[in-house]
This record gives C-alpha cells, structure tokens and sequence, in this order.
C-alpha cells in the first residue's frame, strides 16, 4: 500500500482571500479543515523548546469530555526533556513526518512517519528532534482509569508498515482497521487505530455509539457523515465527535482513504456529572 502522512503546513493565506472556509462547530461535532490550521492558531507549550501545537480537541463540558489532541510540531534541535505535565495522563504518539527522538522508561527509539508509541501513565518519557529538518507529530493525551487487579497497560512502539490491518467482517477487505494495541485487553482505556478504505468502501449505517472520536484524515478523501451532515473530507481535515454523534462514510477517488482515529473504550460510564 502507498502511504502518506498529511501533516500542517502552517503559514498564512494571502490578503486577497476571503473567509470561505468549512470550518463547523455544532452540539454534536466539530470539523476543523486543514486550511485553518494556520500559524495564528498554534500554541507554545510549558517546558518545550522550539515546538509548536496545533490544539485540535480538549476535553468541554457537555462535548467530548475524555481526550485532548495536538499536532506537534518540533524544529531541528528542539524537543522536551519534561512533557507531560499530569503525572496521571497515557499518551500515543503517532509520527507524520521527520524523525523524532523518544526515551521512554530509559529505552532509546527513533520513530520515523508513520511510527507508533504508546506511553502509559506514570511512565518516564522525553522526545527530541537531533536532526536538520521539522519533525511533525500528534499527541494524544488521556487521563487514565485505573481498575482494581487490572495492571497497567505496558509501553509499546511500533510503526504502521508493522501491523497488518485487520478487514472488517463482511467487507470483502474494502474497509480494515490497523489496531496497534489488542482490543481484547481491558487494561487499555483508549484506542488509537488506523482506519482504511479502499476506494468506493464505506461505512453503510449510521454508528452511533458511546464512544467519544478523534478523526484525522491522513490520506485520501471520503464523505464524511456527522450527525445529519455529509462533509467531503480530505488530507488534514480533522473531525471531533461527541458521545452519540451518529455517523457513516463513503471513500471517494481513486487513492486508498485513512484516518486516525482515537476512541474511548473498556470502562464503566461514570455516574456523576
């Protein structure tokens, strides 16, 4: 398979343009198309050196409440010796391009695009980027729940090109989910997976489910449906649902159509607001 990571660009549109732009914010969802991800919008991050943020969801009353995730951006020479400022947060890492410099619990790794890290709670963990070029990355951060007689979840770093996809019952192979951690693992309280569509797949029924998302379009483009809203997408455009928001795609074109996906999973729903 081809792959590409679509990853920001940041910069600026000229003065001659006007705001025409796809971005959506409702009660069920947001959309935030890659054309507003601009160097306006990012961030600088406590104890960071030479990175930028792109914020793209953190936890809102009454919306998704579980995650935050940020596309990270770390130029040549910078990186953090201290990232994590809640001692009790789980993290995935997934690499768009460049190659970055992970230490997690003492163990050395390079990740290039396309590389795979998760770091559990509580885990000792610093990234750097020792090479001439940006490395570009999304962070996805959790606060964990823990369970009684269920260890923690162990480190893990891997690369997509390492794990084979898995196709989706009845589906001839057309839509398949790249999962990184075994989904029959209670200790895991997050999922972050690939999810593929080879051109003309789809998702025919409206999901609707408990399971609050983060969609990032890596490759190719889809008809996205958001509640009773059908978005085309493409590389960049990023998609936040709330609990219960339904939803269904269509890829389109002739290119296979991905996206990473994070979702909420294995624990009871709390009882107080």
């Amino acid at each position: 398979m081809s792959r590409s990571y679509h990853y920001p660009a940041g910069g600026l549109p000229p003065q001659s343009d006007r705001a025409k732009d796809r971005a959506v914010f409702t009660d069920a969802y947001a959309f935030i198309p890659a054309t507003v991800m601009t160097d306006i919008v990012t961030s600088l991050l406590p104890h960071w050196e030479r990175t930028r943020a792109w914020i793209l969801a953190r936890p809102l009353s009454g919306f998704a409440e579980t995650f935050a995730q940020y596309v990270v951006e770390v130029g040549p020479g910078g990186g953090s010796q201290r990232p994590e400022p809640d001692p009790g947060a789980e993290a995935v890492i997934f690499v768009l391009r460049g190659r970055l410099g992970l230490v997690l619990d003492g163990a050395r790794h390079e990740l290039t695009a396309g590389g795979f890290a998760f770091i559990p709670p509580g885990a000792a963990w610093q990234v750097h980027n020792d090479a001439d070029q940006p490395v570009t990355f999304h962070w996805i951060r959790k606060r964990y729940e823990p369970v009684a007689g269920i260890a923690l979840p162990a480190p893990l770093v891997t690369h997509d090109d390492d794990v084979t996809p898995q196709p989706m019952p009845d589906t001839g192979g057309v839509w398949a989910t790249t999962r990184f951690v075994d989904p029959a693992d209670p200790s895991h309280d997050m999922h972050v997976t690939i999810v593929t569509f080879q051109p003309g797949g789809t998702i025919p029924f409206a999901e609707t489910h408990v399971m609050e998302h983060g969609l990032y379009v890596l490759q190719g483009r889809g008809n996205y449906l958001l509640n009773r809203d059908w978005i085309e997408v493409e590389p960049g455009d990023f998609m936040w649902l709330r609990a219960f928001c339904p939803q269904a795609c269509h890829a389109l074109g002739d290119a296979p159509f991905r996206y990473l996906l994070y979702k909420d999973v294995n624990r009871h729903p709390g009882l107080t607001l």
